[in-house]
């Protein structure tokens, strides 16, 4: 540069010497999301206790319950994830838009509320509400009476508690159904990656709920117990699947130990949905439905809402 000239730098962002890169991206960030944060407090946000009009989830957890329990034209966009084949709502979440759980993506659109169970990373929540934007937390449930809780609170928190109340009453009337030929059979829940799941774990509650006894009795999520297999057998084993390129084809897992194989092969077993154990919501009544219907003797449920063509039908309401 010749003596006198001015380094000129591309606006706003002047290179300061000595600044690293990862400085430089912070600053642009915090920048546009100010921006965004100014535009975003200029709106009127909706009031306490109505429905919630421009609604954003940021996981596949919190796509259940916007897609299941908001009106479809109030949906803003869902996450990548709403449509995968584990998600329940999938069909329901064909041709809306989606957003990655990125801040400055998701102040873009200009939301009234944001929906996350984990999407954006802990600190998600804090940082949309310093920005003006309310945050609906959606937990997760261990038992099916924590499903009951997080379905009403979702359901409030998107200003449609009548909503929730009437799946609440649908999920409890056929869980009743379901219960009423309980048994002693013993069934191993088992995911592609060779997990189960014991005492306190929603896996484990469905299968009571179904008039089932767990095969696995030690507590939480954990590797299929090869060791007890080689000299015990379950009365019957549901295996969860997860759609297509989540089940673990190619890779080694419990699941493909010998002793694992010869179980699945002598005794009876069924695939479940894996997207009706996760998440926790109504949808944990077809879980329990598919489950009860292993039992011996046991007439097979009727069809129901559930899956591709439980979220259609659930769609195709006035509420769209």
């Amino acid at each position: 540069m010749r003596k006198g000239e001015r380094k000129l730098y591309p606006w706003p962002f002047p290179r300061t010497p000595g600044a690293s890169a990862s400085a430089r991206a912070t600053t642009a960030l915090a920048l546009a999301l100010a921006v965004c944060a100014l535009l975003t407090a200029c709106r009127q946000p909706p009031a306490a206790g109505s429905t919630a009009r421009r609604v954003v989830s940021l996981d596949y957890c919190a796509d259940q319950y916007v897609l299941g329990l908001a009106h479809r034209r109030d949906i803003l966009a869902v996450s990548p994830d709403a449509g995968a084949g584990f998600s329940y709502m999938r069909a329901a979440a064909a041709g809306l838009p989606t957003v990655r759980p990125r801040a400055e993506d998701v102040l873009l659109l200009e939301p009234d509320l944001v929906v996350r169970s984990y999407g954006g990373g802990p600190n998600a929540r804090g940082f949309f509400e310093r920005a003006g934007v309310p945050v609906l937390q959606i937990g997760f449930a261990d038992d099916i009476d924590g499903a009951r809780s997080v379905i009403r609170h979702a359901a409030r928190g998107l200003g449609v508690p009548e909503r929730g109340e009437t799946l609440i009453g649908e999920m409890d009337a056929r869980l009743r159904e379901a219960r009423l030929h309980a048994s002693g059979t013993r069934a191993l829940y088992v995911t592609p990656a060779g997990y189960t799941a014991g005492p306190g774990t929603l896996v484990h509650e469905l299968l009571a709920a179904a008039g089932l006894e767990n095969f696995q009795s030690r507590r939480g999520w954990r590797p299929i117990p090869l060791e007890r297999l080689a000299y015990e057998t379950p009365d019957l084993a549901a295996e969860a699947t997860f759609g297509e390129g989540t089940n673990h084809d190619d890779a080694w897992t419990p699941f493909r130990h010998p002793v694992a194989r010869r179980t699945m092969a002598s005794v009876p077993a069924a695939l479940l949905d894996g997207a009706t154990t996760s998440c926790g919501g109504w949808f944990v009544a077809d879980a329990v439905e598919a489950l009860a219907a292993l039992r011996p003797n046991t007439p097979a449920p009727e069809p129901v809402a559930g899956g591709e063509e439980g979220a259609a039908s659930l769609r195709e309401s006035p509420r769209d």
